[in-house]
């Protein structure tokens, strides 16, 4: 990602979290109590945590975000850190309401 739109900014982290936020926000709601998928509470730790826990970057966001804040790059940091938790919280919250969706309602 980087290579394809510069690495003044990391768009490719923040790429990578946000469709991991949407993939535990639709995993999450097809394996709930109320969702269309039978999962173990184990089966659903290990994707949940493991699996998408693994595959976002908190830990690059973070070194990203305190490397732009060093190098006198604010507006980045800033821009970094606000547009991860808004997208990312968007992202969990569309996985969420599309598993809601393609979730059968109760009585059928």
């Amino acid at each position: 990602m980087a290579r394809h739109v510069g690495e003044t900014f990391p768009w490719g982290t923040l790429l990578v979290n946000v469709t991991g936020s949407f993939l535990i926000g639709l995993f999450a709601a097809l394996t709930g109590p109320d969702g269309r998928w039978l999962v173990s509470p184990g089966a659903r730790t290990f994707f949940m945590v493991g699996i998408c826990g693994g595959y976002t970057t908190f830990s690059s966001f973070s070194l990203q975000t305190l490397n732009l804040a060093r190098d006198g790059e604010w507006l980045h940091a800033g821009a970094n850190a606000v547009l991860s938790f808004v997208c990312c919280m968007v992202a969990v919250g569309l996985g969420y309401f599309l598993a809601m969706i393609l979730n059968p309602t109760k009585g059928n």
